[in-house]
């Protein structure tokens, strides 16, 4: 138990109470009846931007005083916030839009809290994550969030390789100025899989396009690439027991090289689409024991 939290009380003798909030993705009106009464009750709302937040809190009469607190600020901001917490005042922490600490710093904030025997709770309501999947039209069964890929081409790509093998639907993040390239990427690297491309849900544009990588970049209207993008990507439907044939002949015709060896061969064909390094690598050495033997 941490003793903490045990001085850390207000006048009612409660300690502070970290309120984690979630608010609507687009349409104002999606949000909880217990998150407007947490978002007026209590001392202060930790937002990500204070202007977009006084625009909720304005349609709904929440007069609560608004402090910044975001990834550029956090490390400024935290120990004031954890200073308010410790006097025994409740605090919400909102995110732009849905549910925070999913990619956002909020989740710094929460591991503090909790270091310092601080209570956290949690206000569930939309998110984009799981709203996306519900329309999508993929399968929902087993999923991961991926959140933002790396903004450098090199390390996405490389990123992208490493979900080669993964059989679970993908949920990525991307800003409007790279969801051309991210989607080109992924159509490069895993394949011209099933996805659903998402954007302004919830709000009056709101789109949803299905289909496969290649139809829907060709879909895309480049006058309306604009707003947060949610992509899901279907993921790997490849035997998990074995290579396929197309890597089996790759590798044995650079085999009749007989000046390349294992990790030649892994290096060269590591660097086309739909090719792992260790997959490549681990097949090259079964293919040259059989030769040997």
């Amino acid at each position: 138990m941490k003793k903490e939290g045990k001085d850390k009380t207000n006048q009612d003798g409660r300690a502070g109470t970290l309120y984690v909030v979630a608010t609507p993705i687009g349409n104002l009106e999606d949000i909880t009846l217990r998150a407007l009464k947490i978002l007026k009750e209590v001392s202060l709302i930790a937002a990500e931007n204070i202007d977009h937040t006084r625009r909720l809190c304005s349609h709904y009469g929440i007069r609560t005083r608004l402090l910044s607190y975001n990834q550029h600020n956090s490390a400024s901001k935290g120990p004031k916030l954890l200073e308010i917490l410790d006097k025994g005042d409740d605090i919400a922490i909102v995110t732009n839009a849905g549910t925070p600490t999913v990619s956002d710093p909020g989740s710094e904030l929460v591991a503090i809290a909790h270091e310092h025997g601080i209570r956290v709770s949690p206000i569930p309501g939309p998110s984009a994550v799981i709203t996306a999947l519900s329309v999508s039209g993929l399968k929902v069964d087993r999923f991961v969030f991926i959140g933002f890929l790396p903004n450098r081409g090199g390390k996405r790509r490389k990123y992208i390789r490493g979900l080669l093998n993964e059989r679970r639907t993908m949920i990525l993040y991307e800003a409007p100025h790279r969801v051309v390239e991210l989607l080109n990427d992924l159509r490069d690297i895993l394949g011209d899989r099933r996805a659903a491309v998402l954007r302004e849900l919830t709000k009056v544009y709101e789109e949803i396009k299905r289909g496969s990588i290649s139809e829907i970049l060709e879909d895309m209207d480049p006058e309306m690439v604009k707003g947060e993008f949610t992509i899901i990507i279907s993921g790997s439907e490849r035997d998990d027991e074995g290579p396929d044939d197309a890597l089996k002949d790759r590798i044995g015709e650079l085999l009749k090289d007989k000046t390349m060896g294992a990790r030649e061969i892994a290096t060269r064909l590591s660097g086309e689409p739909g090719m792992n390094y260790r997959a490549v690598y681990r097949e090259c050495l079964n293919m040259m024991k059989d030769i040997i033997t």
